[in-house]
């Protein structure tokens, strides 16, 4: 395993080298102003809840990734049965669906995406409470839901999502904290130390993973759990900023075919837990590519975990209820990094714009 320094990237005065590292480095005290913000709204969270029994969470995107974190949390540290809405149910099929037990959470950065909008009004029409998570207090999307829950990013110049993702899984993390049940192990102290946790993550020296990313034309990103977003998510900027195909797989997929494939020349990047009873299993994953002639970059994840990989960034030093929020932080780094070994913009990657709105007329 190749072992980091620490490092800053820096432009020529000293300071980040593009909008999109500014504002990963923005992400500590982002983190702090939305729980402070938010963590009084958990007595309106848990009054709007009363006995609904579900959750369902309305998201694209980098939203959707988030998302998936919040699924995840809810069922594992709240209790509650929650899955990811198919927004064009509502918006092109326009079923009509008893969600008079449910809790939609409709997860958008800019809270203005029509579609997303569309899916909550929707929702709130077919008896759901709504909530929303967003980066704009005046949007549509805040204006219309029960509990709105703004984060606290600021404004975010650069396309790709990185504070405003950050700030999501902290909201929904807040919201899963505040829906569970009595008896349940609260994330409060467990959140308390996540910005300081992002803040430790951003020196991390990433040069030897953005230069094997960038020389790689081949490249999965696996994870599984609570973890499973970041992958995605990893993979979603990757392919978004560095223009880049990559596939992305939750661990169990995976397995189920797409290892076939596997072969030297390929780069596999794996976000392993630190904690839990995923952790292991990600270090099996790891000797099985390798055996397939694969290199694999690991991030976070056990010390074994660590040793087997070719390359290796570290992870946040927290909990894993809470670590997915700070574990995307390394892979910031190494994709803004990856993309300007490449030429490339990270700030305006080609044909992508802020808002991204799906149609909802069909």
């Amino acid at each position: 395993m190749e072992t980091t320094a620490t490092t800053t990237p820096t432009g020529e005065t000293g300071g980040p080298s593009t909008r999109m590292a500014s504002e990963i480095a923005e992400q500590p005290a982002a983190a702090r102003r939305t729980l402070e913000h938010l963590l009084p709204e958990q007595p309106r969270l848990r009054d709007l809840a009363g006995d609904r029994r579900r959750v369902l969470l309305v998201a694209r995107g980098s939203s959707d990734n988030a998302a998936i974190y919040g699924r995840y949390l809810l069922e594992v540290a709240a209790g509650v049965p929650a899955a990811l809405a198919a927004p064009s149910v509502a918006t092109h099929y326009r079923a009509r669906l008893d969600l008079s037990d449910t809790v939609v959470v409709s997860v958008s950065q800019s809270g203005s995406t029509a579609e997303i909008v569309e899916t909550q009004r929707w929702a709130r029409e077919c008896g759901a409470a709504t909530v929303s998570v967003t980066n704009v207090a005046d949007s549509p999307l805040a204006a219309a839901a029960d509990v709105a829950l703004v984060t606290q990013a600021g404004p975010e110049v650069a396309v790709p999502a990185t504070k405003t993702y950050l700030t999501q899984m902290v909201a929904l993390a807040v919201l899963a904290d505040a829906l569970a049940g009595e008896g349940a192990d609260g994330l409060a102290a467990d959140l308390d130390r996540v910005p300081d946790a992002v803040a430790g993550l951003l020196g991390a020296d990433v040069s030897a993973a953005s230069e094997a990313l960038a020389g790689s034309e081949r490249v999965v990103v696996s994870g599984r759990g609570l973890l499973l977003g970041t992958a995605l998510e990893t993979a979603l900027k990757m392919e978004e900023t560095c223009l880049r195909p990559v596939r992305g797989y939750s661990y169990a997929d995976l397995r189920h075919g797409p290892i076939s494939v596997v072969s030297e020349g390929l780069l596999a990047v794996l976000v392993g837990a630190a904690h839990g009873p995923l952790a292991e299993p990600m270090a099996d994953l790891v000797r099985d590519l390798r055996g397939r002639g694969a290199r694999v970059l690991g991030i976070g994840g056990t010390p074994s975990f660590a040793d087997l990989c070719d390359l290796h960034l570290a992870g946040p030093d927290l909990p894993e209820a809470v670590e997915p929020i700070a574990s995307i932080v390394p892979s910031q780094l190494m994709i803004e990094q990856m993309a300007l070994r490449m030429g490339l913009d990270p700030d305006n990657p080609r044909g992508l714009n802020k808002v991204t709105q799906t149609d909802v007329t069909g």
